[in-house]
């Protein structure tokens, strides 16, 4: 048994999966009415929605199998979300990849596979997939059809990410910094490692409105969002939440050097704005605060406590 290989951007990958906060919801009728469609088009017995989590396939509509999820090292969507191409085994038995794969000699004793990459901006979540106990073959028509119902399962993963995604900068909004933030705590709880919250806000923004407008005023938060996104490393989690206020989860770094983190920044932001708009200075005022579960008993508490240290740090600059 061959397991696959981890994509390049799987961190990135996993960061935008969890961020729609979908893995282990009840089932839905928007999601079972792709896979009744599936089993009836191709009739097969096994039709499912699956999201490739870190070590797990996950499938929010499963039908035909008595059970919602399988290890991913045995998966055979994990090799499917490595290209864009539908992947297609004719007879798993057969192929020295899986012939061997607990999957293929026993339940649900797959022979036949075809799975479609169910892609949301840009990544490969998981497939819309079925599965035969027989070899079949498998034309151009039908990996047509197969596409086209793995479309529309992406458009309802899409509108998932609309919930928890920022309208203007394409950045977490407040709902999906705070599913992925718990993920992080509940990690850094678990495996002991320093985690810091930055909160951001823009100086004077609304005088950048009223001064150039509110056209200027969305660039400079675009840009604002751009730069942290480029600036920070894969692991960091992002978010606006709300008018000029943005936040960061720093994981695995300490309180000094989320500091230096932050003036890096601020010199990349003062560098590229005066390269697009030479009258425009933006500064901006942060709050820095490491994580204590003794007293930080909630993500909310958190964001309260690094709130609070941003619009204290603000005030003693402008006194």
């Amino acid at each position: 048994m061959k397991p696959a290989d981890i994509p390049e951007n799987e961190a990135k990958r996993l960061e935008t999966l969890k961020s729609l906060d979908v893995l282990d919801t009840p089932a839905e009728e928007r999601f079972d009415r792709i896979t009744r469609m599936a089993e009836r088009m191709f009739n097969v017995p096994i039709a499912l929605v699956t999201l490739v989590d870190e070590n797990r396939q996950w499938f929010k509509s499963c039908l035909g199998l008595t059970f919602n999820e399988a290890p991913r090292e045995i998966s055979f969507c994990g090799h499917a979300i490595l290209d864009d191409d539908v992947f297609i085994i004719y007879a798993a038995s057969k192929d020295e990849r899986f012939a061997d794969n607990p999957m293929v000699t026993g339940e649900p004793y797959v022979e036949f596979y075809a799975g479609c990459p169910l892609i949301v901006n840009g990544y490969r979540l998981g497939t819309l997939c079925i599965v035969d106990h027989v070899t079949r073959t498998f034309n151009s028509d039908d990996i047509a059809a197969l596409k086209d119902l793995a479309a529309t399962v992406e458009i309802e993963l899409s509108a998932l990410q609309l919930a928890t995604h920022d309208d203007l900068t394409g950045i977490l909004n407040r709902r999906g910094f705070i599913s992925l933030a718990n993920n992080t705590l509940n990690l850094s709880l678990r495996n002991t490692f320093p985690v810091v919250l930055v909160y951001l806000d823009v100086d004077k923004f609304k005088a950048i409105n009223d001064r150039f407008g509110h056209a200027t005023g969305d660039f400079v938060l675009t840009s604002f969002a751009n730069l942290l996104s480029a600036s920070l490393r894969e692991s960091d989690i992002i978010a606006r939440l709300g008018g000029d206020e943005f936040i960061i989860l720093l994981s695995s770094i300490s309180l000094k050097e989320a500091k230096a983190v932050i003036d890096e920044f601020q010199n990349a932001l003062n560098s590229y704005l005066k390269s697009k708009q030479p009258d425009l200075a933006v500064s901006f005022s942060s709050g820095i605060v490491e994580f204590d579960h003794n007293k930080h008993a909630t993500i909310e508490a958190f964001l309260c406590d690094a709130d609070t240290k941003m619009y204290s740090n603000k005030h003693a600059t402008n006194k």
